[in-house]
């Protein structure tokens, strides 16, 4: 295991060759933000143009806009996000393309998922991948949620391997290399089980904007709206997805799920849920120094007390709705996960998931995952030392009272 890290130039940062260089060559790719653009771009890459339902398009103008007005945002911020738009434009392109030639998709169905909901940074990823390992469910690797919907006739590249894959290697090696101390905050890799929020931005309506960009308009926006269309899209993605390929059961996870409980529950009305919860102030001081360590990369200036005001704001509101909305949820097949009771012993917390799924854990799926374990011990990349008053000027006590209302509903371990 490394040693442990101190990031201690979140707010000046010093800059490798590397990033400058990123940054240097981002700064000559001309980027707009508008519809027309996106989704011509769109439409050349994938040589398709029908994109579906049009309604996509208001939110499409809105998530352009709140990236226009982030001033900001850095040259290698907008060609990323820009991209990103792009992105899941030709991926509903592909999406739409393979409804009409397979419609026997949407006869698909989607069957008692086990769902992952939970504040950033409180095990949801751990849970996930731990799940994951169990070869009898579904899940979605990182090279897959970027690239979902394979070309018509795009399978296999030179090597055997998915050529979506292989591309998705070459881009996150990159992006190890520009910023290394990511994956001892989160880890990742091609191959890691992520978040199906990448899906849900085919329907360009998630949080998701918020975390690569500072974008009120499209957070204002996103929580005055009903999400359940947005959800029925989303079940339409993995639709195709468990056609293209199962098993037929899925393990799911996003955060987003925390704050849109009803929406989940109408869309999957047999799935089991499962919602970790931890010490909202060690949750807040670990995203927040993640999202100051990339913005070196992202944005012109580095701002950490105003990532720490944004983001404390951010998780009340979804804290708030999932205090609010807990109990739409059936008390036979929901099951809250107490970060130190996951922690202290994940696999016998999988073992009441399991239970409330009506899954049994069998010796196969218990070497799985204890061969998950294994293979990924905690802190392997080395753990990175946070301090929220002195990189964020924020009392830690101080913004523990704000959350008094959601320890009180959750006996989360208060962690100092």
């Amino acid at each position: 295991m490394s040693d442990a890290v101190r990031i201690d130039d979140l707010a000046k940062p010093q800059l490798t060759p590397l990033q400058r260089g990123a940054i240097g060559g981002a700064a000559g790719i001309p980027v707009q933000f508008e519809e027309q653009v996106v989704l011509d771009a769109a439409r050349e890459q994938t040589g398709l143009s029908d994109f579906g339902p049009d309604d996509f398009r208001e939110r499409l103008g809105v998530w352009l806009q709140s990236l226009a007005e982030d001033a900001e945002l850095g040259p290698v911020g907008r060609v990323g996000a820009f991209r990103d738009c792009v992105r899941y434009a030709a991926n509903r392109l592909r999406l739409e393309d393979l409804l009409k030639r397979h419609p026997e998709i949407l006869d698909v169905a989607i069957v008692r998922p086990i769902i992952v909901a939970g504040l950033p940074r409180s095990g949801t990823t751990h849970l996930l991948n731990l799940v994951a390992a169990d070869a009898r469910l579904r899940s979605l690797p990182y090279w897959e949620s970027l690239e979902p919907i394979p070309d018509a006739g795009e399978r296999v590249g030179p090597e055997g391997e998915d050529s979506r894959l292989t591309r998705c290697r070459k881009t996150w090696e990159l992006q190890d290399r520009l910023m290394p101390l990511l994956k001892n905050m989160h880890e990742m890799s091609p191959e890691h089980v992520h978040e199906e929020i990448e899906v849900q931005a085919l329907d360009f309506s998630s949080y998701e904007l918020e975390w690569i960009a500072t974008v009120p308009r499209w957070r204002d926006y996103y929580l005055a709206h009903d999400q359940t269309p947005h959800y029925a899209y989303l079940k339409k993605v993995l639709q195709a997805l468990q056609w293209l390929r199962g098993p037929d059961r899925w393990i799911l996870k996003s955060p987003q799920h925390m704050e849109q409980l009803g929406p989940l529950a109408a869309t999957f009305p047999d799935a089991t849920v499962a919602i970790t919860h931890r010490d909202p102030v060690s949750v807040i001081t670990s995203a927040i120094t993640m999202l100051a360590y990339g913005d070196r990369l992202r944005r012109t200036r580095v701002d950490p007390p105003a990532v720490a005001a944004y983001w404390s704001d951010r998780v009340e509101r979804l804290l708030r709705r999932c205090v609010r909305d807990r109990e739409l949820l059936p008390e036979a097949r929901s099951i809250d996960v107490l970060f130190h009771e996951f922690m202290a012993d994940d696999v016998a917390m999988v073992e009441r998931i399991y239970a409330r799924a009506d899954l049994p854990m069998t010796n196969a799926a218990r070497a799985s995952l204890q061969g998950y374990l294994a293979a990924h011990p905690r802190g392997r990349h080395g753990r990175v030392l946070y301090d929220l008053t002195t990189d964020f000027g924020v009392d830690p006590e101080a913004l523990r009272e704000r959350f008094a209302f959601y320890i009180e509903r959750f006996p989360v371990e208060v962690e100092r």
